[in-house]
């Protein structure tokens, strides 16, 4: 691949490892050593998911105004000073401060290189270098070895204390800030600043894009559930929720092992629209594993293996879903607003994963048996099949940029 893709994926790579090095222990710091109530923990952890996902449509935007260079740069700054100061926050509004200011930092250099990685993506596919989702894939693959990497690098920096893994992960953006200002360069060939004005309401009336993010959405409402379902159906096989963690890194090794192989076979026989579709149909199946298996009441280790079916089968819906989708946004985008387009799919699938865990969890706290909860779970995806753009939207798009070709 040419330089400017190879970089842009190892800074994928480089953001989880100081990423995930630090937040999967926020709560129990915030809990313990500054002894927040549990509601006000749960505030902050939203409010840094708010800032993050919820504003991934600005830091698109953003890109497309002003650059990849310059908001990946100041994303960097900001999540370093974030880290620092959070390491030595110990007030609530201090914290609540840093918090914010990661979640920031996150909305402007995530959007910026994803929608420049799809971009390079789709020049890489026309000039015959390969399949853009397999580049797609790829990016998956950097984010998830991160993801690995990181809680193994941050529960080793807590031997010594929560600062010095703060320290830690500010010391990783140091690194990327200090290769990219190198590396990045100041003009990308063949990109040019986004009109002003009327790009939100485009994204508004572009049905296709809206269809695009209810799949999107709906995939990670699905993830979402290895957060709020899983953990209940594990207590009820094992009156323990210690193999959570064996069901998560099984999750993460699937990812990095397999991801590229399923790629190169969706890209032999299924076009995007197919990947995405059958995607979500292994989805749905996962729930229905377990499901299926709930009215036995098994417990113990033979207890385990629908939560395990589970997420194998997530997990491989996940691996069609997400390279099918991102390779999506740059053909119903608009000239000139990928960032924008990229960033909005976030911003709206995050909205949908808020209303719906919501939704969910008052479904898993009703009085419903626990096999008709999760058949429940296994209707979003499916209702999301039918809300994506099909063959004749698909059509229409190939008209419509074939007419401004012409």
């Amino acid at each position: 691949m040419p330089p400017l893709l190879r970089l842009l994926i190892a800074t994928q790579f480089a953001f989880n490892i100081g990423f995930f090095a630090v937040l999967p222990f926020l709560a129990e710091h915030l809990g313990g050593a500054i002894g927040m109530a549990g509601w006000l923990v749960g505030l902050v952890l939203g409010l840094r998911t708010f800032s993050q996902q919820g504003l991934f449509v600005v830091g698109g935007a953003l890109a497309d105004r002003y650059g990849v260079r310059p908001v990946v740069l100041v994303g960097c700054v900001l999540r370093i000073a974030g880290f620092v100061w959070l390491g030595y926050a110990e007030r609530p509004w201090a914290v609540i401060g840093s918090v914010l200011l990661i979640g920031f930092a996150a909305a402007l250099f995530s959007p910026a290189v994803e929608s420049e990685v799809a971009r390079q993506a789709v020049a890489w596919e026309k000039s015959g270098g390969g399949s853009r989702t397999s580049v797609l894939a790829l990016l998956s693959v950097a984010g998830q070895a991160g993801a690995f990497v990181g809680p193994l690098l941050g529960a080793l920096l807590l031997s010594v204390d929560f600062r010095t893994a703060c320290l830690a992960g500010a010391g990783v953006f140091v690194l990327v800030l200090a290769g990219h200002a190198r590396l990045l360069p100041q003009r990308i060939p063949g990109r040019t600043a986004a009109p002003g004005g009327g790009g939100l309401r485009a994204v508004a009336r572009n049905r296709a894009f809206l269809g695009l993010c209810c799949g999107y959405g709906a995939y990670l409402l699905a993830y979402n559930q290895l957060y709020q379902a899983l953990p209940g159906e594990v207590e009820r096989a094992m009156s323990d929720q210690a193999p959570l963690a064996w069901l998560f890194a099984l999750s993460s090794v699937l990812v990095v092992s397999v991801q590229l192989p399923v790629t190169r076979w969706a890209a032999r026989r299924l076009d995007l629209h197919r990947s995405m579709v059958f995607g979500l149909l292994l989805i749905a199946a996962a729930f229905g594993v377990v499901a299926a298996a709930l009215p036995a009441g098994l417990t113990g280790v033979p207890g385990l293996l629908p939560g395990a079916g589970f997420v194998v089968l997530l997990t491989l819906g996940q691996m069609l879903v997400v390279p099918a989708a991102r390779a999506r946004v740059p053909d119903l985008a608009e000239e000139g607003r990928i960032g924008l387009y990229t960033g909005a799919m976030s911003s709206l699938s995050g909205l949908i994963v808020l209303v719906g865990s919501a939704l969910m969890g008052a479904l898993l706290d009703s009085g419903l048996p626990p096999a008709v909860r999760w058949l429940a779970l296994a209707a979003a995806p499916v209702l999301a099949i039918v809300l994506m753009p099909g063959r004749r939207a698909r059509e229409r798009e190939a008209g419509v940029r074939g007419g401004a070709d012409g």
